[in-house]
């Protein structure tokens, strides 16, 4: 084989995040480099040569602008779904609380717990340090010019306020297909999305009542949740692409001081995710696993690791049961179930992120969310975190529906898929790290007998 032809099978054998890192660091720097350029050829007015390099400048945005639309819209078509099918298969595989006793009841409360507290501390992050904020007003209607047809609608009707009690009753849909129609574009009468989230949690916990008859449905949604997975699939192949593309046309707009607004956002963000790993984890395993934080975060480093290479909970679920076993010295009976229904209902470092996403880009778009709105977001990231695919970027199509559920246009989320790699990693580690908190504090609360099969020292290799 020649050099070429090797350097060829090289470059198609890149891991899918190194070439979406390169696409974004391509798109940023022609994206900068084009700004740059255009401000120039506007200030040297009639100039022909100039004006041809402007106009060539325009034709670039012009065409670079679709692609990456349409890697947002293969997610936007499975978004509906993909939550119906994820919601209610999450039920479905925690069981029948009932036949589950103590152990499920156990695990599905420290997994709200978290989960609201990783939502709570994200929303007041954003509320405190307002990283939106920092955007000027000439780049916030250029935004809302490039990102949303309607969007002043959409903007004046979030800024209808819905009481709460409202919003409560909403939360069950009186027609769940209407609610289905109008969930991503904004046109429900209810709560749109959220109405679909506790619909399809309600026919999760019927499935469980009734196992036997409804197998054949279960099947069907598990092929839908494939379907739904394989488009999105399909979308992160063309990731590599869109996301340079989107980036390059906020860049080639907006230049330096998108970055700026960026950079805020990522610090509110990896602020909010720290927060709750090493203080609200901490504070956790010292109560309810009686541990000592630095000896859990110490045995569960190898799990961690894994997790912030990969993005990805289903991924690194082997690895978190190894450290279960060999580390924290946990029951595979309590271990193995926390661990297997965390990897996907126990998404609490993307819950965070998700809240912190949706009230950012309401901020830049100068959305103003009533007390209710903000209450929805806090709810709907706290479903959307049970419904999340634990693979990378599975959490996109789901940020999207809160958006589009309190106003903000949907294809803002290209603002954000710039930094959502990295971020992306930061969050598996809290979702990981999360999942084996939870293990560890359950079987401390189970009794004794249970401990002696995790109890022996781990064999030496």
């Amino acid at each position: 084989m020649t050099n070429e032809s090797s350097a060829e099978a090289q470059g198609r054998g890149l891991p899918l995040h190194t070439k979406i890192l390169i696409g974004l660091i391509v798109g940023i720097v022609a994206g900068l480099v084009a700004n740059m350029l255009g401000a120039t050829t506007k200030g040297a007015g009639g100039d022909a040569n100039n004006n041809g390099l402007h106009d060539w400048l325009d034709t670039i945005i012009y065409w670079a602008e679709p692609v990456g639309k349409i890697f947002l819209r293969l997610m936007f078509m499975v978004v509906v779904p993909m939550v119906f099918s994820a919601l209610a298969l999450a039920v479905v595989e925690i069981g029948d609380v009932r036949k589950l006793g103590r152990l499920g009841l156990k695990t599905l409360g420290f997994t709200a717990i978290l989960s609201s507290s990783a939502v709570l501390i994200g929303v007041g992050l954003v509320g405190i340090m307002r990283p939106g904020h920092s955007l000027g007003e000439g780049q916030r209607q250029k935004l809302l010019d490039q990102y949303a047809s309607g969007a002043n609608d959409k903007i004046n009707k979030a800024k209808e306020a819905k009481p709460v009690k409202d919003t409560l009753v909403d939360l069950l849909p009186e027609n769940p297909l209407q609610e289905m129609v109008g969930a991503v574009d904004g046109s429900s009468k209810g709560n749109g999305m959220l109405a679909v989230m506790v619909f399809a949690l309600i026919c999760g916990i019927a499935i469980t009542t009734k196992p036997e008859e409804t197998k054949t449905f279960v099947g069907w949604l598990e092929g839908l949740y494939e379907i739904a997975m394989a488009v999105i699939g399909f979308a992160m192949k063309l990731a590599p692409y869109g996301a340079g593309c989107l980036v390059f046309t906020l860049a080639a707009q907006l230049g330096f001081e998108i970055l700026k607004t960026l950079f805020w956002f990522v610090v509110t963000a990896l602020l909010g995710l720290s927060l709750q790993l090493f203080v609200v984890y901490s504070i956790v395993v010292m109560v309810f696993a009686r541990m000592s934080p630095w000896t859990f975060f110490s045995q569960v480093s190898e799990a961690m690791l894994v997790a912030f290479g990969t993005s990805s909970s289903s991924a690194t679920l082997p690895t978190a049961m190894k450290v279960a076993h060999d580390e924290l010295k946990l029951p595979p009976r309590v271990s193995n179930f926390v661990l297997t229904v965390g990897a996907t209902g126990n998404q609490n470092g993307t819950a965070l992120y998700e809240g912190v996403v949706v009230l950012f880009l309401a901020q830049v778009m100068g959305v103003e969310l009533t007390a209710s709105q903000q209450f929805t977001v806090v709810l709907m990231s706290i479903l959307a975190g049970v419904g999340t695919a634990g693979v990378p970027g599975g959490s996109l199509p789901l940020i999207v529906v809160v958006m589009q559920s309190v106003g903000v246009p949907g294809a803002a989320i290209g603002i954000v898929l710039g930094v959502d790699r990295i971020l992306d990693m930061c969050r598996t580690v809290v979702n990981v790290t999360g999942d084996l908190a939870i293990a560890a504090c359950v079987a401390k609360t189970e009794p004794v007998d249970m401990l002696i099969a995790g109890s022996e020292p781990a064999p030496v290799t």
